[in-house]
């Protein structure tokens, strides 16, 4: 479905809008089939009704968006609606710049949205403070053609089916059995979630400012010790050791058998195999004799931003309600595979014609993974500038699969560097209650 259909749609399905007009702004930070699809629903929420337009502006990423917003805020240009990714979250919810949605529309069924796709965005109390709008969790993606020339029959499931695959596959002569960039949402975060592992004390900050971080004790730096000997092995590669350059886009290429990815890298993976290879796409490997739990959501939610009039503000919840409408949580999956975040979308989809529809995969197996059994360690992260400690991990890790350091020493190290961000965040909101 094209943009232009979908706006013809939606002005079909257009209602009575309020009584003042306003002109809104919305930031968000992607790019690529995911911006297409954002435009195309700003296009067709304008095409819908007349009281209100919005204006969709693309920061380039969700690090730049948050960078601008807090800037534009201080200087009371920011817009009326802000897409937040999830490591900003607690940033935001102490920062004082938002209004917490549940707050602004208590007449929404709030209640309607997964349990994994509002989790990480909720309080204590299980008020939402923004809207879930791009979720997405971690999957497992392989090329089952090239498994299967290397006499790989079935998907893996576990780490141990996944590394005799891929020595079955570097047996073969394949250069790149399995590919990853060392990110710290997928090889931390997600792997410690399913694994029902904490990152930090204090049920990842949920329970106080004044969490430490733990992941360097757990099941987690096993894995990530096992993955610099894998690699060593020829059996993992880096974005660095592929000649695409980029995880994603060697799997896509077909220079790499297997991948860990996100939801959201369904589209542009099953564009690229389009009559060349068969891609399958299941959870995220476990290893064997561990209980798996709920992977956490990714990607971003849509915060109101303090500040504005009523229009304004009656224009950001006229645009939410378009966003939450079921044909559109559809087509936005359909063209990004992004996850649905209400129960409605996913009983519209299993009772449509396209149900069993590949550009509906993600929506099933991306719910099926966010619900798993779940403990007070999986509900999400609640840490304090928690963004910088995504890049001090990288840091750290990347030094430890260059052979500068060995991983355990990697993990200290950011242990140590990453209580130190914490300190700094407690102390900063001293005395402050968390949402």
């Amino acid at each position: 479905m094209n943009k232009f259909t979908l706006a013809a749609m939606a002005a079909l399905m257009a209602g009575a809008g309020s009584a003042q007009a306003a002109d809104i702004e919305f930031w968000y930070g992607n790019t690529g089939p995911v911006e297409t699809a954002i435009k195309a629903q700003c296009d067709a929420f304008n095409a819908a009704q007349s009281e209100h337009k919005v204006t969709c502006v693309g920061q380039g990423s969700y690090e730049v968006s948050m960078q601008k917003a807090i800037a534009a805020y201080r200087a009371k240009n920011h817009p009326v609606l802000i897409q937040f990714f999830d490591a900003g979250t607690l940033d935001l919810m102490l920062s004082d710049a938002v209004e917490p949605v549940q707050d602004l529309m208590p007449e929404v069924k709030w209640d309607q949205y997964i349990t994994g796709a509002r989790a990480y965005y909720e309080t204590s109390e299980g008020k939402l403070f923004a809207q879930p709008y791009n979720s997405s969790t971690l999957l497992f993606y392989t090329n089952k053609t090239e498994l299967e020339k290397a006499g790989v029959m079935q998907t893996p499931t576990t780490w141990e089916e996944v590394i005799e695959a891929a020595r079955k596959l570097k047996a073969a002569g394949h250069a790149c059995p399995f590919v990853t960039d060392g990110d710290t949402w997928r090889v931390l975060e997600q792997f410690s979630a399913r694994h029902g592992l904490p990152i930090a004390s204090k049920h990842n900050g949920y329970d106080g400012l004044d969490a430490e971080y733990v992941f360097n004790t757990t099941f987690a730096a096993e894995h990530l010790a096992n993955l610099v000997e894998w690699r060593k092995e020829g059996l993992v590669r880096l974005a660095i050791d592929t000649k695409a350059g980029n995880y994603a886009a060697a799997f896509n290429a077909g220079e790499c058998a297997m991948m860990e990815g996100s939801s959201g890298s369904y589209a542009a993976s099953t564009k690229a195999f389009d009559g060349k290879y068969e891609l399958t796409v299941g959870m995220a490997p476990m290893y064997q004799g561990h209980e798996r739990h709920n992977t956490l959501v990714g990607g971003a939610s849509i915060y109101v931003m303090k500040g504005h009039d009523v229009a304004e503000i009656e224009g950001a919840k006229a645009f939410l309600d378009f966003l939450r409408k079921p044909e559109q949580q559809m087509f936005f999956t359909a063209n990004t595979g992004y996850v649905p975040v209400t129960n409605d979308v996913l009983d519209a989809i299993a009772k449509s014609d396209e149900a069993n529809s590949p550009k509906y995969a993600t929506a099933k197996i991306g719910v099926e993974s966010m619900s798993q059994p779940a403990t007070p360690d999986t509900r999400g992260i609640r840490l304090g500038f928690y963004v910088q400690f995504r890049e001090v991990f990288m840091e750290e890790t990347q030094k430890a699969f260059a052979g500068q350091q060995t991983m355990q020493a990697a993990l200290d190290s950011a242990k140590t560097r990453g209580d130190q961000l914490l300190r700094r965040f407690e102390q900063t909101y001293k005395g402050k209650k968390l949402p």
